[in-house]
């Protein structure tokens, strides 16, 4: 997980434990505050959701893209390997073709 998701989960987090601690020490009766406490777990629980979600949504997009540049660059240093393989065997065929040269002149002798 990154630094910017570990402090987004630390402050949601901070938030919810604070909001409960102020509601228990809150001078309410205890069907209010047994009321509060469960809103604020159901509005932190919600907070926590969308951003796990928003988290999960960034982590995705970050994998199709880097999916797609290493794709990108697969297909280049294969289409690179290529022209250098061809130049290989272009190479090759020449001197292929000087030792047939070659050859044939030692034979003719």
């Amino acid at each position: 997980m990154s630094k910017t998701a570990n402090v987004i989960t630390g402050i949601v987090s901070g938030l919810a434990v604070g909001a409960t601690i102020g509601i228990l020490f809150a001078p309410d009766k205890g069907s209010k505050t047994r009321k509060k406490i469960k809103k604020s777990a159901l509005d932190s629980k919600d907070a926590i959701v969308a951003k796990t979600q928003e988290i999960t949504d960034q982590i995705s997009k970050t994998f199709h893209h880097k999916k797609h540049e290493f794709s990108e660059e697969l297909d280049k240093m294969v289409s690179d390997m290529s022209y250098k393989a061809d130049d290989v065997i272009a190479a090759l065929e020449q001197k292929l073709a000087k030792l047939k040269k070659e050859n044939e002149s030692i034979n003719m002798n």
